[in-house]
């Protein structure tokens, strides 16, 4: 989904109390590209003002810091659309499919979390970059994980590991080891090196084969 489209369906899900004006919607379009394209930190209100094609007063009418401005963009897009919407097709298209074994799971998962990425490029960056910052994102990802996710994943390992595929270790630990190396993927190719010749398929395959070495049970 483009930004355009996602940032539609955002603007479009907000009550009618909570409706933005045309430049309002502007100003939050043009701060979620500069954000992507330049970071937080180095963004500054004048240039997304300048971006949007409304005065610098126009954003403080709306948002009395960059902060607000931030997370009046990052807050709504995780806990109204990206985070219920894609955790659920998430839960959907990966966790309440029939795998046959761990690594057809695990393939599965990863597959859809790089086109996930792909496809929400400038928002989700924008997630990455502050998450470690923002407490308030942390709290609604991981209130988010704990309630739509965790429980489908600790089902799948419990399932697996009945059926001898994968080490016997706690959920909890399983669960680390995995997210952390797909996440770990997900940052390299679209946060640390976007730029580089990239092989998705082969680095996909890879990280694979990496985390079933380290999970499968001798």
């Amino acid at each position: 989904m483009d930004l355009s489209k996602m940032m539609e369906t955002i603007l479009n899900e907000e009550s009618n109390e909570k409706k933005m004006s045309e430049k309002q919607k502007k100003v939050v379009v043009a701060a979620i590209e500069m954000f992507a394209e330049k970071g937080y930190a180095a963004t500054s209100t004048s240039e997304i003002a300048k971006r949007a094609g409304v005065a610098e007063g126009t954003i403080f009418r709306h948002y009395k810091t960059k902060k607000d401005l931030l997370l009046s963009i990052v807050m709504p897009t995780i806990v109204n659309y990206l985070a219920p919407f894609f955790a659920k097709n998430f839960v959907n298209e990966v966790f309440n499919d029939k795998h046959a074994t761990f690594e057809t799971f695990l393939r599965t998962l990863i597959q859809n979390r790089y086109e996930f990425a792909k496809q929400n490029f400038p928002s989700l960056r924008i997630f990455m970059q502050e998450i470690l910052y923002q407490q308030e994102l942390r709290e609604v990802f991981v209130t988010q994980f704990q309630k739509l996710i965790y429980p489908k994943f600790t089902v799948i390992i419990n399932h697996f590991q009945e059926k001898g595929e994968i080490v016997d270790l706690p959920p909890n630990t399983v669960i680390r080891y995995l997210v952390s190396n797909v996440i770990g993927l997900m940052v390299h190719r679209f946060i640390i090196s976007p730029s580089d010749e990239w092989d998705d398929e082969t680095e996909i395959e890879q990280t694979i084969q990496f985390i079933m070495k380290g999970l499968k049970r001798e």
